[in-house]
């Protein structure tokens, strides 16, 4: 027993040490996408502030492929010790519904450190559609079954997934049209060809101010302080779906809870500076940094409430 406690002992005076040692080399924050989204942005806001605050380098590496799974799975399989870590999206809790394959256990091998940011997205019609509110919308769905489509960036994507969450709460027969991004899909809503689409604020924003598209509601529990004049989804009359895009920072499991609370202060602090808040904003991002715990319990919900969706819709990755 005396060297079981001994043994204790010691290990925990090498992770508070490490801890308070931490960093004394370059630290890697792997984006699992292309340089030009969201992810490769946001990381690229948080490493440079980082290496101000913490006195060594944070830089991003792109591990683009697989709908984030390649740069995830390099990250879950990496030494838990601070040195290589993970910024992600919603991928990461659709994705294990979505693959019959993983390489990795999104719950288990992933240490959350913190959410960084999230999005609701907003549900757009083209200005033709005889709908002003979420409930007209979906009476004039169900009077013509079939007839009506929605747009978005492909199988998976938060735009998708939202479309589905709709047509399975209220047995919408609408038809689903994928586009290769949410670009054309925008470009076909305001064209009328798909009259809806779910997408991101950022995305919506100046179409809703120049009056080409209709915002009925958005995908929050609270309306945005980008769209206040737009209610959510349950204020429309449909509770229960709401489907925030997230951001957020992870390392890799097994990593000391000293380490992963010491980066989760720094990571607060970055997020509270005005420039960080500002270009979050700019992507439509509300910032928020919550504790590791409260991240780790959305992922875990969030996981579970799209492989419902998922489910029931019979999506699989192509």
């Amino acid at each position: 027993m005396k060297v079981i406690v001994l043994g204790l002992a010691a290990f925990l005076y090498a992770a508070t040490s490490h801890a308070q040692t931490y960093p004394n080399r370059p630290v890697k924050m792997v984006a699992p996408f292309a340089p030009g989204g969201p992810v490769d942005a946001v990381a690229r806001v948080l490493a440079p502030k980082l290496s101000e605050n913490l006195g060594q380098q944070f830089y991003v590496e792109n591990h683009p492929g697989g709908s984030g799974n390649i740069g995830t799975a390099l990250v879950a399989k990496a030494t838990p010790d601070g040195y290589t870590l993970l910024v992600i999206s919603s991928t990461l809790v659709v994705n294990p519904s979505l693959f019959a394959k993983l390489g990795f256990d999104t719950v288990t091998d992933l240490a959350p450190i913190s959410l960084v940011g999230v999005s609701p997205q907003v549900l757009l019609v083209n200005t033709a559609v005889p709908a002003a509110t979420l409930q007209e919308l979906i009476d004039w769905v169900k009077a013509s079954p079939g007839k009506h489509s929605y747009a978005h960036a492909g199988m998976g994507t938060p735009g998708y997934l939202a479309g589905e969450m709709l047509k399975q709460a209220f047995g919408l027969d609408l038809v689903a049209v994928s586009f290769n991004g949410g670009g054309p899909a925008m470009i076909s809503t305001i064209g009328g060809h798909t009259p809806i689409v779910f997408t991101s604020i950022a995305s919506a924003a100046g179409h809703i101010r120049a009056g080409s598209v209709r915002a009925l509601a958005v995908t929050s529990a609270q309306r945005s302080p980008a769209l206040p004049e737009v209610p959510t989804l349950a204020q429309g009359g449909a509770p229960g779906q709401e489907s925030d895009i997230i951001l957020g920072a992870l390392a890799p499991g097994g990593t000391p809870p000293e380490l992963v609370d010491r980066l989760h202060r720094e990571i607060v602090k970055v997020v509270a500076t005005p420039e960080v808040r500002e270009r979050l904003a700019a992507l439509g991002f509300e910032p928020i940094a919550g504790t590791p715990t409260e991240f780790a319990d959305r992922i875990r919900h969030e996981i579970a409430q799209w492989a419902k969706v998922i489910r029931a819709a019979g999506i699989t990755a192509q």
